[in-house]
């Protein structure tokens, strides 16, 4: 038998998939094999500027589109995700090792969803209605596009991380450049395969890459708003380099999210419930619960039953049908993993998993740590894994400050069956989206987004799609 050629990825610029100007190359490796399924190029500065001009050319055209014209084209290319959903899933099953039904579900055909909510929201941007604020004059406000913006999308959900990018900034009508992850391209540029014929050439241009890729977008002079969702550190270098072209940022980094448990609640339940949510995808969501604070009247039980669900969440299969969620992603993330649960304190007891499952591919065990201290490295840093620590509260007051006390403000969760407890903890609880007695779950109407090292600006609903405009003040004499 002859061996099957790997194939070489190529950039997507003004319509078209382009050979991309330098020779390095990047391996993408299958995370539930180790084996190389593609490779991908890495793209130049040069390359960059490519999708930029295209982008700053398509710009000039797209911008005067009227709202329901985009309308059409956004709900044209829904229809097209639908219609496209099994390449979808295999392009990014390669990629990720996510069980196939999972990419189907939460990504294909949420993304189809959300990008039809913002087909709609394309013709609902509000302003201040005109007025005479000084006398012979009227004054409205214009709500434009920035421009051009420049995007990166992360590993852990590549083709809904492009929906939410590519969403709004059309809707708002800009254009763009997006590099997908380096280990997670293969969605993104069916993405951009289905565009074909429904975006206009140059609106929409994938630019694959490393680092340094990403960084030639966000320090390029023509983007006026650069968008990343990643980690803190990338997040800070984004913020770095747009700064020293006074552009915007847009950040959604990372988080370490608690859910408080009260005294009152059904034990066994929401035992199986926290351990849905955390263990999704293997912990690689930024949203993920991966702190369990639990009132200390019910902390042994509580313990017992949320361990023996660990134990029920599968993984490590051939068949992704067996599991409830896939690999790590790649074999660096896979390694910082197990470094972060190998470098535990003496005092901080593994109650069950722990290791690697099997030897092929990044498989981890759930694994649930307890007797951990607020000051441990695995309480205030983020492992992006499967990875849970349990801990007990007196008061609602410590379990508040117990919460808080991280440098991240992303997720959270009051679990209880009191109302007023409910109201008070979720004012207080400092991040950027609290749940009550459920987690993660998002919908398009509503925005995501955190505070302090977990970045700013808001994904999904109407804030999302304001932040892709600007803001123009036009005065007129009356005489």
């Amino acid at each position: 038998m002859r061996p099957v050629a790997t194939p070489t990825l190529k950039n997507f610029i003004n319509g078209r998939f382009v050979e991309p100007n330098g020779t390095a190359l990047l391996d993408i490796v299958d995370p539930t094999t180790g084996r190389l399924v593609a490779r991908a190029p890495v793209s130049t500065p040069g390359d960059v500027d490519d999708a930029m001009t295209a982008a700053q050319t398509a710009f000039r055209s797209w911008r005067r589109t009227t709202p329901s014209e985009r309308q059409r084209a956004l709900l044209r290319l829904a229809d097209a995700i639908d219609a496209n959903s099994y390449a979808i899933v295999e392009a990014q099953h390669r990629n990720t090792g996510q069980p196939r039904a999972t990419i189907a579900s939460d990504e294909v055909a949420a993304g189809a969803d959300q990008l039809r909510f913002f087909a709609g929201a394309a013709r609902l941007l509000e302003g201040k209605s005109a007025g005479e604020y000084l006398p012979g004059m009227t004054s409205w406000v214009r709500r434009e596009p920035i421009g051009v913006v420049g995007q990166v999308t992360p590993w852990n959900f590549p083709f809904l991380m492009a929906v939410w990018k590519i969403g709004p900034a059309l809707a708002a009508g800009n254009t763009l450049v997006l590099k997908p992850s380096d280990t997670t391209p293969e969605s993104t540029l069916e993405l951009a395969r289905i565009s074909q014929g429904i975006l206009p050439d140059g609106v929409m241009n994938i630019v694959l890459g490393d680092g340094g890729t990403g960084a030639a977008i966000v320090e390029h002079p023509v983007p006026g708003l650069v968008s990343i969702t990643g980690s803190v550190r990338a997040g800070m270098a984004v913020a770095s380099g747009a700064a020293k072209t006074l552009k915007r940022a847009h950040l959604e980094l990372g988080g370490k999210a608690p859910a408080i448990v009260f005294a009152d609640v059904d034990v066994a339940k929401t035992a199986a419930e926290i351990a849905d949510f955390s263990f999704y995808n293997a912990g690689q969501d930024c949203t993920a619960i991966t702190r369990v604070l639990v009132h200390e009247s019910i902390h042994d039980e509580f313990v017992e039953a949320f361990v023996a669900e660990a134990r029920t969440r599968s993984t490590g299969s051939a068949d992704d049908a067996d599991n409830y969620f896939g690999p790590l992603n790649n074999v660096n993330h896979f390694g910082d993993v197990v470094r972060k649960v190998a470098a535990l304190p003496d005092h901080a007891v593994i109650a069950t998993g722990g290791h690697q499952i099997g030897t092929d591919g990044f498989f981890f065990e759930p694994t649930v740590v307890t007797h951990v201290r607020q000051s441990d490295a695995i309480v205030q840093e983020e492992t992006f894994g499967p990875v849970i620590t349990v801990q007990s509260f007196g008061s609602e007051e410590d379990a508040v400050t117990l919460a808080n006390d991280v440098n991240y403000a992303l997720a959270s969760s009051v679990w209880t069956l009191d109302h007023g407890t409910a109201m008070r903890v979720s004012r207080d609880l400092d991040f950027g989206a609290v749940w009550i007695n459920t987690h993660i779950l998002l919908t398009a109407e509503m925005p995501h987004g955190g505070f302090k090292y977990s970045g700013y600006g808001k994904d999904l609903s109407m804030y999302g799609v304001e932040d892709y405009t600007r803001i123009k003040h036009v005065m007129s004499s009356l005489e």
